[in-house]
């Protein structure tokens, strides 16, 4: 029996699957890649999802020149006064789009911060541990993973902290 476009997308793997595979912590993984959801809300609804539980990953530069990752709740904005103060830095600001792929190995809206080219100081949203488990990009548009963030802590190092709106 031949296979729908839909079963063929759900079965592709990311690297960010592989590496959670590799150190063997559980995933649940998601398609909409046959949508045209695009923003947070809307990846969010497209999978049946809270948007509260569905997290987006920000790369930002400090004062200091040190990059750092946010990861939040894709229906907040990220406050960069309280980013900056998480972070220890005088202030932060987003990077330009076109810095993310050399930067991190990601498009814009699919960074995930799992498997990024270099490790970057991290910090999860603290509406985070309202949740035994968290969705966030699987590292290419159109795909997410959902896992515990302690299983998260053990391929990237984290806090958390309150960094929104």
């Amino acid at each position: 029996m031949k296979k729908s476009n839909k079963e063929k997308l759900s079965e592709q793997k990311t690297n960010v699957m592989r590496l959670l595979e590799q150190a063997k912590i559980p995933y649940k993984n998601y398609c909409y890649a046959d949508t045209d959801a695009v923003k947070g809300g809307d990846v969010a609804k497209a999978m049946g999802q809270k948007p509260e539980q569905v997290f987006k990953t920000l790369v930002t530069i400090g004062k200091s020149g040190q990059h750092y990752v946010f990861v939040i709740p894709v229906n907040c904005e990220l406050n960069l006064k309280k980013a900056a103060k998480a972070v220890g830095d005088k202030s932060v600001e987003m990077i330009k789009q076109k810095e993310l792929l050399p930067l991190t190995g990601y498009v814009h809206g699919g960074c995930s911060p799992i498997g990024m080219k270099k490790p970057f100081p991290t910090v999860i949203n603290s509406t985070a541990e309202n949740f035994d488990t968290i969705i966030f990009s699987a590292g290419k548009i159109g795909y997410q993973v959902e896992l515990a963030p302690q299983d998260l802590k053990r391929l990237v190092p984290f806090t958390f902290s309150d960094v929104t709106n």
